[in-house]
């Protein structure tokens, strides 16, 4: 039986996570109510902490995603695996395909007003031609994006089919929280970087108040219903220019060594190849190496032309910002 939406009541998947996290911290900001969908006991209790009420459950069981979405206006649909080598590919599809097949169906069946799917720029997988709008085709280069697109297909169906909704694709996603570039970030404070190949090819990054601030008009925006649109920065950099302003965020000299990219490539397949079967993240895998050798850049102009879109933050602010909430967690020393 369905339940009659309560206004401006959202709820986000993965509001655990970083991007989740900051979405669901800025609708409480922005004056909406939020309620999370969680796995752990601990992360429901520090969600309620903050303000926001937390259904413990798993996007796998399809009762308890029902019971999360009954009677909210809105769904933001953020959860998603972390991108790690040691996961089976069925952990993938269970939660990008068969999680998301459960959140449009309950988001059907309660009537909600919105639902905001969260794709990623990555099932365009390496650009041929830049800058690639959201029509370019579909290049999908692991089980991750296969699986995103997957799920991005069964939103887009729901959506043609009458279920209010809009999708988007992220590109990297960076800011105070996040530990995925902590690595870089770390590695090149301390002297220990190598860029492996020319470090010319092309990166497309988006600081995380710029994605949420994008994220609500897809929410809210009249014109939004229906489509797809590529959030990301203004431009995109080159390896090579987006290293040099870590660089100087975390107040050192740019490196200068390099190695070719074979020998990078041909360890890394073998690293994954020994600790996958053992359920072990490997220290190198191909998918990390996908920065240093796969184009990455595209077009925000169908986002800034329908949905006023116009993001803020650029490189060297954004990347400033990051550095100082790792030196103030101890992640990194002071510059």
């Amino acid at each position: 039986m369905s339940v009659e939406p309560s206004p401006r009541l959202a709820l986000v998947t993965g509001a655990s996570g970083f991007t989740g996290g900051h979405l669901a911290r800025a609708l409480l900001a922005r004056g909406w109510r939020v309620r999370a969908l969680v796995r752990s006991a601990r992360a429901a209790e520090d969600l309620r902490a903050q303000g926001m009420a937390a259904v413990q459950g798993d996007l796998a069981d399809a009762r308890a995603v029902d019971q999360a979405v009954a009677g909210c206006s809105h769904v933001f649909h953020i959860a998603a695996p972390y991108r790690e080598a040691r996961h089976p590919d069925q952990v993938y599809r269970e939660v990008n395909v068969g999680g998301t097949r459960h959140v449009l169906s309950a988001a059907a069946l309660h009537g909600i007003q919105r639902a905001v799917h969260c794709s990623t720029a990555g099932v365009h997988g390496e650009v041929a031609r830049l800058p690639a709008d959201e029509s370019a085709p579909f290049n999908q280069g692991d089980i991750y994006q296969e699986t995103k697109l997957e799920g991005e297909s069964l939103a887009q169906r729901a959506f043609a089919h009458g279920l209010p909704g809009v999708v988007f694709r992220p590109v990297g996603i960076y800011g105070p929280g996040d530990l995925r570039f902590l690595k870089l970030f770390r590695t090149i404070q301390r002297g220990r970087f190598v860029m492996f190949g020319r470090g010319d090819v092309s990166y497309h990054m988006i600081y995380i108040d710029d994605l949420v601030d994008g994220i609500m008009l897809c929410a809210e925006h009249p014109q939004a219903l229906g489509e797809v649109f590529l959030l990301a920065g203004e431009r995109y950099t080159s390896v090579n220019e987006l290293v040099a302003v870590v660089a100087r965020a975390v107040g050192v000299e740019p490196p200068r060594r390099r190695l070719p990219l074979a020998p990078l490539l041909g360890a890394a397949w073998a690293c994954e190849t020994l600790c996958r079967p053992f359920g072990i993240e490997p220290p190198l895998h191909l998918r990390r190496c996908d920065f240093f050798h796969k184009a990455r850049g595209f077009s925000i102009e169908k986002a800034k032309r329908r949905l006023g879109y116009q993001p803020k933050i650029g490189l060297e602010e954004g990347f400033r910002r990051t550095a100082r909430w790792y030196v103030e967690h101890g992640y990194l020393r002071p510059a």
